[in-house]
Parts: C-alpha cells; sequence; structure tokens
C-alpha cells in the first residue's frame, strides 16, 4: 500500500492542539512537509518541534485567526507562494452549544466565517498549486452530526450540514484535475471540545462530569472515548496515495456509534 507522502507539503488547520495536531504528527510520519496552523505562534513553534523529521523534511509554523477572512487569505497566499500545499486538513474548533432556535443570528455568521469561509479561503489560495501538480488532498473534519443531529448542538449541526454540502460539491468540480475531497466525521474524541460538551451538558442537568462521560460512553458500541491518533490515522490515509480513488465521502471515525448506515 502506497502511503508515501515525501516530496508532498501539508498544510494543517487547527494543529496546536487535539486531532489538528495529531494529524500534522501522521503527515510527518508519511514523509510530507507540514505547516501548522493556528492563532497561537508559541503553542505551533512546539508542535513544529516535536513533529518526525527526516532529511529533507521542513516544517512551518503559520500563526492566523480562521475566523479573520481577510488576514486569512492574505497569510495563506503568501506562504504557499513559498511553500506550495498539495494537501489541505481543514479543522477548527466547534461552535458552543445551545439549541438553534435559541441561538442569535450572529452565532451563526460566526460559525459559517469560521468553517465555511474559512474552508473556501483555504481552498482556493492552495487550489493552483494543487493543479499545477495535478494531484491534490482536501480533507475537511467536520462532525457525525452531517448525519444525525447532535442534541444541543444547534449552531454546529447547521454549518456541519452546510460543509458537508460544499465539500461535495467541490470533489465533483476537481476529481479531473486528480484532486480528491473527503470529510472525517469525528465522534466522541478525547480533546477540548470533548471536555466543552461534558462541561456544558453537566451545567444543564446538573450530573457529575463523570456520569456525564459514562452516558455519552454508553452510546458508543466501543465502549470509549476515541483518541486523537486515531481519527489523526484516518485523515492521513485519505490524504496519501493509496486512497486516490477514494472521493466526495464523509468517513464516520465513531466507534459506532452512529446508528445510520
Amino acid at each position: 500500500m502506497d502511503l508515501d507522502l515525501t516530496g508532498r507539503h501539508a498544510l494543517v488547520c487547527g494543529a496546536s492542539d487535539g486531532i489538528g495536531r495529531a494529524t500534522a504528527h501522521e503527515l510527518a510520519l508519511l514523509g510530507a512537509d507540514v505547516t501548522v496552523l493556528a492563532r497561537r505562534a508559541d503553542a505551533l513553534a512546539r508542535v513544529r518541534d516535536a513533529l518526525p523529521t527526516t532529511a529533507g523534511q521542513r516544517h512551518h509554523v503559520l500563526a492566523v485567526d480562521m475566523d479573520d477572512t481577510d488576514a486569512l487569505r492574505a497569510a495563506v497566499d503568501a506562504h504557499v507562494a513559498v511553500h506550495p500545499a498539495q494537501i489541505l486538513v481543514n479543522n477548527t474548533g466547534g461552535p458552543p452549544g445551545g439549541p438553534a432556535h435559541a441561538a442569535q443570528a450572529e452565532a451563526f455568521v460566526e460559525a459559517f466565517r469560521r468553517h465555511l469561509l474559512a474552508g473556501q479561503t483555504l481552498v482556493q489560495a492552495v487550489l493552483p498549486a494543487m493543479r499545477a501538480a495535478r494531484w491534490g488532498r482536501i480533507v475537511n473534519v467536520v462532525s457525525t452530526s452531517v448525519r444525525e443531529p447532535i442534541a444541543n448542538l444547534g449552531v454546529s449541526n447547521t454549518v456541519r450540514g452546510a460543509v458537508a454540502g460544499w465539500a461535495k460539491t467541490l470533489s465533483r468540480e476537481l476529481a479531473g484535475d486528480g484532486i480528491t475531497v473527503n470529510n472525517v466525521l469525528p465522534g466522541y474524541t478525547r480533546t477540548g471540545r470533548i471536555d466543552q460538551i461534558v462541561a456544558d451538558r453537566s451545567a444543564r442537568t446538573g450530573q457529575s462530569a463523570d456520569a456525564v462521560i459514562a452516558a455519552m460512553q454508553a452510546t458508543v458500541p466501543a465502549g470509549r472515548f476515541a483518541e486523537a491518533a486515531e481519527t489523526a490515522a484516518a485523515i492521513a490515509f485519505l490524504c496519501a496515495p493509496a486512497a486516490a480513488y477514494i472521493n466526495g465521502v464523509s468517513l464516520p471515525v465513531d466507534g459506532g456509534r452512529m446508528a445510520s448506515i
């Protein structure tokens, strides 16, 4: 199986922690040069310095806020002009919890800016190099809510569905250029996001955090939360040469939690 990404450059968003950081590590293990992108330069520098590196590999830091569309466009355009990217991993933190009917309009605007507009900005920045190479991988880290909405995550459910539809459309538009576009749908994963969800449910129900975690894990046939590295492994595979004919899919990494086929 061809998993070799030597000579490829990957731009990994949300890479200061969690799934993004684990994905940067996996792609570096496969031989890719990796640029880690998030807001905090100091945290990114620690991630970059810990990435596996063999002769010839070069890893980079790109500190920019994905909520600032203009700054993101300028920073990424400048970076890929020097370091063209053939792999893009779109990943960023999810919106706060709460029911959809109670959310303010601005909450939806902010979520669309962070997820959909940022993704569009990044794709447009990396697309010229991918087309020139006749080879590209775009992987969006979304959520199982694109298949089954999650209670009390109304804004997130809405924007995740929009991102999945956007990605499917891109997959059909770009396949002829040798570019695949896929989504990975993490289930309950040990990251800061799961800590936020547990805290929200605990505050809402009055249950202890341990009780909330036990109830969540009881809905997962695997009986546990995923580790970030397990989700990262699926992302890395979709970026590899071996996955060249996998396009336009939304791949759950959820321990079998979703009931839908």
